[in-house]
């Protein structure tokens, strides 16, 4: 007699199996899993836990939990996730927005009601997408040398209704637009090429190697803005990004060294130093 599965005995197999794969939220991925391929959020299972699953929909979970073994990135399965509220597709063109990255949001509106923004290497599109459902009245470009990449980003403009205060461009951080922009924000390429091997297998081997390198120490992208900066920012104006462990101090001297002032760092809600920033000189 074949066995019967239902939504809480297929959540706690798939949970148990997760847990035996290294996948740091077995539960929590095999609820999301599930719901997806049910179309029932969390809750919805909960109050179906006795309900016996068909055929067809345990073959439609079972490939959704053969990719997620693989070590898949969750959000990939799924095709969205969710950054500063808003909902953003994702694929595997782009970085996964990560919450620490909201404390650069957070950072952006505490500093600036500029008009001007320049997201350099904005992906997703979250950074920009977040900054311009905020600022109602700011114009924001977006950047990214991926024209993949742009195309995810302007669906997320769409999705959440600034795609008219957005402009993307195709580009490198090493060749930036002219602007001038009151605010800089960037989340840039900072693990160094060493440092690869180490990284989760869902960043190391699924995520874009491009948006993750930052050449051998980690610092080229930092290098290339601070450089930049003071020529694409109006006078006062802001140069905020996101740093990877350790790096803080250097990416602090390297803004000190290329002019910018004012130069400090916010950690995250972990307590992990996350955000430098610093701002261009003031005209005399």
């Amino acid at each position: 007699m074949a066995q019967t599965w239902t939504v809480l005995k297929i959540l706690q197999w798939t949970a148990d199996y997760f847990d035996d794969k290294g996948i740091e939220s077995p539960r929590r991925d095999a609820e999301l899993l599930l719901g997806a391929s049910l179309g029932l959020d969390r809750v919805g299972l909960y109050l179906h836990f006795d309900r016996p699953l068909e055929e067809s929909e345990l073959s439609a979970y079972r490939a959704l939990i053969v990719r997620r073994a693989k070590r898949e990135p969750l959000q990939y399965i799924l095709g969205e996730t969710e950054f500063w509220s808003l909902p953003f597709s994702v694929s595997p063109a782009v970085l996964i927005p990560r919450p620490d990255t909201e404390v650069l949001v957070e950072e952006a509106l505490r500093l600036t009601g500029g008009q001007r923004i320049l997201d350099v290497g904005t992906g997703s599109g979250a950074i920009a997408v977040a900054l311009a459902h905020e600022l109602v009245d700011a114009q924001v470009t977006a950047l990214d040398i991926s024209p993949e990449a742009l195309a995810v980003a302007e669906s997320n403009a769409r999705r959440n209704g600034v795609d008219d205060r957005i402009t993307f461009l195709q580009g490198d951080l090493a060749h930036l637009p002219e602007g001038p922009f009151d605010l800089i924000v960037s989340n840039p390429p900072y693990i160094p090429i060493a440092d690869v091997e180490g990284l989760m297998p869902e960043v190391r081997d699924f995520e874009p190697r491009q948006a993750l390198v930052g050449g051998l120490d980690g610092l080229n992208p930092y290098r290339a803005l601070a450089t930049q900066a003071g020529f694409c920012l109006t006078p006062g104006g802001w140069l905020l990004v996101e740093v990877g462990i350790d790096q803080v101090s250097d990416v602090q001297q390297l803004f000190a060294d290329a002019g910018l002032k004012d130069v400090f760092c916010r950690d995250d809600y972990g307590g992990m130093p996350r955000v430098v920033g610093a701002r261009s000189k003031v005209a005399d």
